[in-house]
């Protein structure tokens, strides 16, 4: 929630409660446990009187378009009274977590004065419901007579906390799946039946597509060829109405992912079916992973320095722990580390998500770590940054060493976005003219020191330039839990993604 210009305060009266109370009562009545926020004249109020409630503030750095927010979120509102704003504040929890999870945006203004309301009690949980008995029967009848069945995991069934039932359905049915990025972990990365090392042609030859809580968006080219079988038949698990049939005409299973996966493997169970796995379809998947990872294996064992993307992400996957939370974003640093990197369990994973927006890492990385230190046993938050999105909000790493927040940050840094320039190409280009007009748009100052943004604050900084050094500083940040730490790996400027089958991926 984003607070605005909220409650210009006057001495309480006895009995009442001042604006920032309400505020902070309807919050804590709401269940949340941690405000993150920028404060000012009035909200320095509200953030103690929420810490005096027991929420536990999170002073942070960078206020991104907050105003803009408001177009993109589920709900958004301005009580037109003080009494109004606990059930404005009950309605935004309780439509940020029914149906599809989202953002609420509540803008509070700030010449509300004290007042006596009525306490609001918490918002009871989400509503479950069940698909349409008939369409689940016309999914399982297009499963049955599929050739080359795919099934493609979204964050949806992470924040369904479907994960062991769709465990179940996947090893009962033998259907190989495929994780979108934020869908990873839901079943673990390492599944026999996880076909992500062969993307592009599992969606392509897929014949039924059975999506679980994952959108036809851009991240999944919208269903459309020439990166989808222009015959493919979809078959959709969605929370949202509006979802169905985006693009490409579907099956509409509509409901709670949870219970619609119970219905399937009831189906499944009452059929007696599995998916053989000596079909040519599995032979054909199976091919092309070993192949991928053949070519992967060769980049990331190479010895040539500087370092590439692959032997970066190699020697840091040997050493990341299973259950550690990674955070991810950049241009080749989210694409490559998501195929590298793998994860074991659901919503262990967050990066720039589906607007692709930079500068949320950071964020992420500190709201993950607090819930983790509240853990009677903490995992690690690790945070995989382009040198680019590190850029966007990099000062928070102050609010890291403030709060004290073990958070592991590994800048991969090739000089710029994309591609960048060496130092040497950098200082020949720079005797040529002025910079503004000769040094390419997505060039970056070679060799920046981001590691001594974060010991400026007192964390650990290393800069790394082999495998050695990072094998070295990885080991160590991981050990100390308490200041966070910040690897600066410098990598070939030209270092780019394996070559891919179409430019779209």
């Amino acid at each position: 929630y984003f607070l605005s210009d909220i409650v210009a305060l006057k001495p309480a009266v006895m009995g009442e409660v001042t604006g920032a109370e309400l505020i902070a009562e309807a919050l804590k009545t709401q269940k949340v446990e941690y405000m993150f926020g920028i404060v000012g004249v009035p909200i320095i109020e509200v953030a103690m009187a929420a810490q005096a409630a027991g929420i536990k503030y999170v002073g942070m750095r960078n206020e991104q378009a907050v105003e803009a927010c408001r177009l993109y979120s589920k709900f958004s509102a301005r009580p037109s009274s003080l009494e109004a704003i606990p059930s404005v504040i009950e309605k935004a929890v309780r439509t940020s977590i029914y149906g599809r999870p989202g953002a609420c945006y509540v803008d509070i203004a700030g010449d509300m004065v004290n007042a006596k309301v009525n306490r609001i009690s918490c918002c009871p949980p989400p509503p479950v419901s069940l698909a349409d008995h008939s369409a689940v029967t016309e999914a399982i009848c297009a499963l049955k007579a599929a050739k080359t069945p795919l099934v493609i995991i979204g964050k949806g069934a992470a924040y369904g906390r479907a994960e062991a039932l769709l465990r179940q359905f996947v090893e009962i049915s033998g259907l190989p799946f495929l994780p979108t990025p934020m869908g990873k972990g839901v079943i673990p990365d390492d599944h026999p039946n996880c076909v992500a090392a062969a993307r592009s042609r599992a969606l392509l030859q897929a014949d039924v597509v059975l999506l679980f809580g994952a959108r036809l968006n851009w991240i999944l080219h919208f269903g459309l060829p020439p990166r989808f079988n222009p015959n493919v038949k979809i078959i959709q698990v969605d929370l949202c109405a509006e979802e169905m049939s985006n693009n490409v005409k579907s099956v509409a299973l509509l409901g709670d992912i949870g219970a619609i996966v119970t219905q399937l493997l009831t189906c499944v169970r009452e059929h007696g079916w599995k998916y053989p796995s000596s079909t040519e379809w599995w032979g054909s998947l199976k091919e092309k992973i070993a192949a991928n990872a053949e070519i992967s294996k060769g980049l990331a064992l190479n010895t040539t320095l500087p370092m590439n993307y692959y032997t970066v992400f190699h020697h840091i996957s040997q050493q990341l722990p299973h259950d550690c939370v990674i955070v991810s974003e950049g241009a080749n640093t989210m694409d490559i580390g998501r195929t590298m990197l793998n994860n074991y369990l659901p919503r262990h994973r967050l990066d720039a998500g589906t607007f692709g927006t930079m500068g949320v890492g950071l964020g992420f990385a500190i709201a993950a770590a607090a819930m983790e230190k509240s853990r009677d046993k903490s995992r690690r938050v690790v945070c995989v940054e382009g040198d680019s999105a590190f850029g966007f909000s990099g000062m928070e790493v102050e609010t890291m060493c403030r709060y004290n927040l073990p958070v592991v940050i590994i800048v991969v840094n090739n000089n710029g976005i994309y591609s960048g320039l060496d130092p040497e190409a950098w200082k020949e280009m720079a005797k040529m003219g002025d910079l503004t007009s000769i040094a390419p748009p997505v060039s970056l100052l070679p060799e920046a020191r981001y590691d001594q943004v974060m010991t400026a604050f007192g964390g650990q900084g290393f800069l790394v330039r082999t495998a050695e050094e990072l094998k070295s500083a990885l080991e160590l940040s991981l050990s100390d839990w308490d200041r966070p730490s910040l690897l600066n790996v410098l990598i070939d400027p030209s270092s780019d993604r394996k070559q891919q089958v179409s430019a779209a991926l």
